[in-house]
């Protein structure tokens, strides 16, 4: 079928040449004026009928949710909101929408919440608040590859399936082709996985990082963006089971080249953004306000989104010590009146959201980047400092959701590691893979990761990670 996307009308200027458009029936009015969306652009073409010349049964069957097919001419608009609006000669119901049953979803013309918007997910696209979303993930998915492609890493696709734990905190989806009631088992009453499909116990990947290592060491600069997989029961506004995640790994790199990467990198996709959804953003930014609104003026957020946006442009990422924020947060007011939720009283604890928003947000007021990190608390392939109890992790902060990107400069020293896997319980056959790229050409590198769905919900402003990717998994919920 040829036709022309509406948002390509809608910059056209007027003439008597003939256009065709395809669409989904946002509204009818006064049997004479159709808006068409096409899913193209947030805004809708107004369609105007003279509906004296066309068949009654026709015109009943142009219902919100109907798809049509319309020809006519693009003609200079009589009315307001618009500059063009086609003349329509010749209408085809493609797909009819029956008004009961319409009345009854989401495609009805009241007001949803963003929860009843979830329960009928496979809609929602088709509303203006999702469809500005999901048209802005994609153009951040393109901003991601183009800018390691500009920047000479190469793509590498990681493995989903997996025999290894990156993160080695256990909480992982496992795979298995034995039958669920009547599996195999050893001697001492355990699953016996050699009778499975791939001969061990496999889980669903929570990281590309590792696997990224081994292509850095050999092509020097790489990147994935796949989808990762955390059994974490964190039934919250910022954790999914399955999201997308972009690690770039890098050789001859080290703490202060991956901090430099970091910020160059998302400074890059929020630019790509605001140049190339504008007509999204800023129907997302009003939508923050009016839903903003209905809150206390303390919950309020103190920038519109796209000032919020330009705040990440405009502003050098401040690079603090995690030492030196273990102080700040201490003695802040939050803390000492016990306004936070987990207090602060120790150097290595472990910082969450509220605390890295409130040096964010509150004190340093601009992006932080946080680094050097108690080992304790982060993971076996992060390098280790010479104090011995630090290593080169850093953390990438941002007002509103706090952590956005983490990363380190990875531990190249053979010893170290091995004696750091055996001090973390990580088993070392499971990793020879890993273990030999410190025997063969070791070298300082470095990488981070960062969750695609994190970026995306800063972006647009949303409040829910759910409600930044198409068909979100979480605890309890695999729909669609």
């Amino acid at each position: 079928m040829q036709h022309t996307d509406i948002i390509k009308l809608l910059s056209t200027a007027p003439s008597m040449h003939p256009v065709t458009v395809c669409g989904w029936v946002r509204a009818f009015r006064s049997n004479r004026f159709i808006n068409l969306n096409d899913g193209s652009t947030i805004h809708n073409i107004q369609c105007v009928i003279d509906f004296e010349a066309f068949d009654a049964e026709i015109l009943s069957k142009i219902t919100v949710g109907a798809a049509i097919e319309i020809k006519g001419v693009l003609v200079e608009s009589q009315g307001q909101g618009q500059k063009v609006e086609i003349q329509v000669s010749e209408v085809t119901v493609l797909g009819e929408a029956d008004p009961e049953e319409v009345k009854l979803t989401i495609l009805s013309p009241k007001r949803h919440s963003l929860e009843k918007l979830r329960e009928q997910a496979h809609l929602r696209v088709r509303t203006n608040t999702f469809g500005a979303v999901m048209r802005t993930r994609s153009k951040l998915s393109f901003a991601v590859h183009e800018y390691f492609q500009k920047n000479g890493f190469y793509h590498m696709h990681s493995p989903i399936i997996t025999g290894s734990d990156a993160e080695g905190a256990g909480e992982m989806f496992k795979i298995s082709n034995l039958p669920h009631n009547n599996a195999p088992v050893n001697e001492d009453g355990t699953i016996d996985y050699k009778q499975d499909f791939f001969g061990k116990e496999t889980n669903l990947t929570v990281s590309g990082q590792l696997e990224a290592e081994t292509y850095a060491m050999g092509l020097g600069k790489v990147y994935t963006f796949g989808p990762t997989f955390r059994a974490e029961n964190s039934n919250t506004s910022r954790h999914l089971a399955e999201f997308w995640m972009i690690e770039p790994e890098v050789a001859f790199c080290d703490l202060a080249g991956n901090m430099d990467l970091a910020e160059d990198f998302i400074k890059y996709v929020v630019a790509y953004a605001l140049e190339n959804c504008a007509d999204d953003l800023a129907f997302l930014e009003k939508r923050l306000i009016d839903s903003e609104k209905t809150k206390p003026q303390a919950e309020r957020s103190d920038m519109a989104l796209t000032d919020k946006l330009k705040f990440i442009l405009e502003n050098n990422f401040k690079r603090v010590t995690y030492t030196e924020a273990i102080e700040i947060l201490k003695r802040s007011k939050p803390n000492q009146k016990k306004k936070f939720k987990y207090i602060i009283d120790e150097w290595g604890a472990d910082l969450q959201s509220e605390h890295e928003r409130f040096l964010v947000e509150k004190h340093f007021k601009c992006p932080v980047i946080l680094f050097d990190y108690p080992a304790k608390i982060k993971s076996f392939y992060m390098r280790l400092n010479d104090d011995g109890k630090t290593v080169r992790a850093m953390d990438v902060l941002f007002p509103g959701i706090g952590e956005i990107a983490g990363g380190s400069q990875r531990e190249e020293r053979y010893e170290v590691l091995v004696q750091k896997m055996k001090d973390m319980n990580i088993p070392q056959d499971e990793l020879y893979w890993y273990l030999d790229l410190r025997k063969f050409g070791t070298c300082v590198h470095s990488g981070f990761g960062l969750g695609f769905e994190r970026l995306v919900q800063f972006v647009t402003g949303m409040g829910n990670i759910r409600d930044v990717i198409p068909y979100p998994r979480s605890p309890g919920n695999a729909e669609f």
